[in-house]
C-alpha cells in the first residue's frame, strides 16, 4: 500500500471509530481518547496490510545461515502481525473501557436460582 493510500485508509478508519464513540461517551471523555482512536486506526490499517502480505507470501519463509544450514521459519510478516494484533486488542479494550456498560441481560440460570432462594427452596 502506498503511503497516501495508507493515510486515506487510516483516516477512514478513524472517522468510523469517531462515529461509534462520539455517540456513546461524553465530550470530555471523547477528547481523552483521540490518541487511542488514532492508534487504533493506524493499527487496523497496518493489520489489513500485513494480512495481504501474508496471503501473498505465506506464513513461513526459507532461510540460509552459512553454506549448509537451510530451513524455514515464521515469516517476518506473521511476527509483525502477531505483535500488532496484540497492540490493537489492547487499544480497543482501552477504548471500550470508556464506553458505557451495555445492558446486560440476566442469565436465565441465575434468575432461576435467585427466584428459588427468594421462595426459600434453594440455597
Amino acid at each position: 500500500m502506498l503511503p497516501e493510500e495508507r493515510q486515506k485508509a487510516a483516516k477512514k478508519e478513524k472517522n468510523k471509530l469517531n462515529k461509534i464513540f462520539k455517540d456513546v461517551i461524553s465530550a470530555e471523555d471523547f477528547k481523552k481518547i483521540d490518541g487511542l482512536i488514532e492508534n487504533a486506526a493506524f493499527l487496523g490499517v497496518s493489520l489489513t496490510e500485513l494480512q495481504m502480505e501474508i496471503q501473498e507470501k505465506g506464513y513461513v519463509e526459507e532461510y540460509q545461515n552459512g553454506e549448509n544450514q537451510y530451513g524455514t521459519k515464521e515469516s517476518c510478516y506473521v511476527r509483525a502481525y502477531n505483535n500488532l494484533v496484540k497492540s490493537y486488542n489492547t487499544t480497543m479494550k482501552q477504548l471500550m473501557d470508556f464506553a458505557p456498560d451495555a445492558d446486560v441481560k440476566e442469565d436465565p440460570f441465575d434468575a432461576f436460582t435467585a427466584r428459588r432462594k427468594a421462595k426459600g427452596k434453594g440455597g
